[in-house]
């Protein structure tokens, strides 16, 4: 099953975070995502204007509701930043890597 097709699983806190190995395995399976000090994925989208830009960032906030997984959303015009990481154990758990592919199969 890819990454896009799995739920966000909320987390309850007091567990460890992905190690290093951990995510380098599933990494691969993310459209240019980036790994920021181990600690949160992020990647930028490029649109051709404002309305589409944020038209995304509506899909987002939708799909992020219903996974209850939520973003650190920028939006500027034509672009769109998203951060994602597990704030309860500040740092990286599956459930941000699956939110990341949901994220680019809304862009599909």
């Amino acid at each position: 099953m890819s990454l896009s097709e799995k739920t966000c699983i909320p987390c309850r806190g007091g567990v460890p975070p992905l190690s290093a190995a951990e995510i380098a395995k599933l990494l691969p399976e993310l459209q240019n995502w980036q790994v920021e000090d181990g600690h949160h994925l992020t990647k930028s989208y490029k649109f051709p204007d404002f309305k589409s830009a944020l038209t995304f960032v509506d899909s987002v906030g939708a799909m992020a509701e219903t996974q209850g997984h939520h973003p650190d959303v920028f939006l500027a015009w034509g672009k769109v930043r998203l951060e994602v990481w597990t704030h309860k154990i500040d740092g990286l758990t599956e459930s941000d890597f699956i939110f990341a592919a949901k994220c680019d199969a809304l862009e599909d």
